[in-house]
């Protein structure tokens, strides 16, 4: 059976297969999937068979024709809740999000809206009323968060391709933990109308799938600028060619940070030697002005932009909202003006220093996360721990760059380990073709699934 966007779409244009059997598949394999946790809600089987019949016989003109796609909770789609992982902050969606409206014009039919740490704040998949989605690698271990069950439905194969979203590295760590890829637009290349915001000058719509090819696929679908969102820019997309003989940074040895994960370390140093097996020049580079942007996020004044999307909330019904994630937001009432101002222009001096950085490379290519947790381990230690997985991921959109998350590797003790392709915003498409070299050499197969690549 085919498992990927390209070869789903390739069935339903020769006659092998129909949306509808598709459809169905998909349904029958959430059902023996069996976990609860992966979706908060569904469309009712029969009104996704029944768009499945409406798309026109050949599929003409549809990129994604007959995919069954699903939507992080926190992205609207018409007729389905939105909650994101907080009922009582629940409204019914009566439009589509912008990206989801263009996943539809392009053949693709929306099954329902997955489980996410609440209010898209967190890495952890656990901050979360519905349950955590388990781990498919090893259920004692996180799924990864914010964007869990978008992540673990195309890792199970419920479906091959998901909306998440990506503020701080939502759309990449767990990606990273599932053996998937997680593509992170540009900032404003895809319309973040219709989603709850957690940083509304950050946000991004990220891509999940099983290949670079199949996201890339998706990304030119929903990509292009769009009125309706403030935040929204008319950026070139760009198209794939020739793996190039690209120029890519990494750490220095004394700054390359595993908080004792012997196993990532391994796997990170392999993967730059595949890099440089690839044809790829290794420039190592001087990591720390990136960590300093990374710590800006959680300690600096974008904490204040989570605290807006809740504000009613936490006034009126403080314990509706997670305790973790309460904690969090609170934290946004403390900063000052004078302290956001400060924060800005030590930023734009940070800029100057990545941009710098940028002249020398193509791109940089990290560790997606420096380490995994134990579900135990987590609920333990929430914060810190959750602020250790986003050491590589959560200075990237305050730097406005793109991120192509791939796997590289499944360690010895069978936990997948993936690395981070960056590039300044406008670099998609650079991105993504040293990134669909990167996971073909690897060989591993797709997600959780067990199957090969295709060619």
């Amino acid at each position: 059976m085919p498992e990927t966007v390209a070869e789903i779409v390739a069935a339903h244009r020769a006659g092998t297969l129909t949306p509808e059997q598709t459809v169905t598949r998909c349904y029958a394999r959430l059902r023996a999937h069996d976990d609860p946790a992966i979706f908060i809600s569904l469309k009712p089987e029969a009104e996704a068979l029944a768009e499945a019949r409406a798309l026109p016989k050949d599929g003409a003109g549809l990129p994604l024709y007959g995919v069954p796609v699903a939507v992080k909770d926190n992205i609207d789609v018409a007729g389905l809740p939105t909650t994101a992982a907080c009922p009582a902050f629940a409204y019914d969606a009566h439009r589509d999000a912008g990206a989801v409206a263009r996943l539809r014009a392009a053949g693709a039919i929306v099954i329902g809206k997955t489980n996410l740490d609440q209010f898209a704040t967190g890495l952890v998949g656990l901050r979360t009323p519905y349950g955590a989605p388990r781990n498919l690698f090893n259920p004692a271990l996180i799924p990864g968060g914010s964007s869990s069950g978008s992540a673990v439905a195309v890792a199970a194969g419920i479906v091959p391709l998901s909306l998440g979203t990506d503020t701080a590295g939502s759309g990449r760590v767990p990606a990273g933990f599932n053996n998937i890829v997680g593509l992170k637009p540009s900032l404003g290349l895809v319309s973040t109308y219709g989603v709850v915001p957690a940083c509304r000058t950050l946000d991004c719509v990220s891509l999940f799938g099983l290949t670079v090819d199949d996201c890339w696929t998706a990304l030119q679908a929903i990509a292009g600028a769009d009125n309706k969102d403030p935040y929204s820019r008319n950026r070139p997309l760009g198209s794939l060619g020739a793996p190039p003989k690209a120029k890519i940074g990494v750490p220095r040895p004394g700054q390359r940070l595993f908080f004792g994960d012997r196993q990532f370390e391994r796997g990170y140093a392999m993967a730059i030697a595949r890099l440089g097996h690839l044809g790829c020049t290794i420039v190592e580079i001087d990591i720390e002005p990136f960590y300093e942007t990374a710590r800006l996020l959680y300690d600096g004044p974008w904490v204040a932009e989570r605290t807006i999307t809740v504000r009613s909330l936490l006034a009126s019904a403080p314990e509706a909202i997670h305790p973790v994630t309460r904690e969090i937001i609170l934290s946004g009432l403390r900063p000052s003006a004078i302290d956001a101002f400060t924060a800005f222009y030590r930023l734009e001096e940070l800029r100057r220093v990545a941009d710098a950085t940028f002249r020398s490379i193509d791109a940089l290519a990290l560790p997606t996360a420096p380490t995994i947790y134990t579900v135990a381990q987590v609920n333990a230690d929430p914060i810190q721990l959750n602020s250790r997985l986003g050491t590589y991921t959560n200075f990237v959109n305050l730097l406005d760059l793109c991120g192509l998350a791939v796997p590289a590797t499944i360690t010895e003790a069978g936990i997948p380990f993936g690395i981070t392709l960056l590039a300044p915003g406008g670099n998609d498409a650079r991105l993504a073709t040293i990134g669909r070299a990167f996971h073909a050499d690897t060989r591993l197969p797709l997600g959780a699934l067990k199957e090969p690549q295709p060619a």
